[in-house]
């Protein structure tokens, strides 16, 4: 049976793929956390107005890139995962 992942695993999920990989474009992140690209941007644009990822233009293509605030949380939310495991 599929499990449906909550909001918190999607935006730990962008989160990591940012990490890992740089700035990247929406696109990118979808792909990263396996979403569609309209509920990829929702939760980008999100995260943006949290100050866990920031936009910057590099050339004419947006990316995110991961805040410190943003590597924080993502800190905090792999130390809540293991201890509910």
């Amino acid at each position: 049976m599929n499990k449906r992942r909550t909001k918190y695993e999607i935006y730990a999920e962008i989160l990591e793929a940012v990490l890992r990989r740089g700035p990247l474009p929406i696109t990118r992140i979808a792909y990263g956390a396996g979403l569609p690209v309209d509920r990829a941007k929702r939760a980008v644009q999100f995260l943006v107005s949290k100050g866990l990822l920031k936009e910057e233009n590099i050339g004419d293509m947006k990316v995110y890139i991961l805040t410190k605030r943003g590597g924080e949380l993502l800190e905090a939310l792999k130390v809540i995962r293991k201890y509910m495991s």
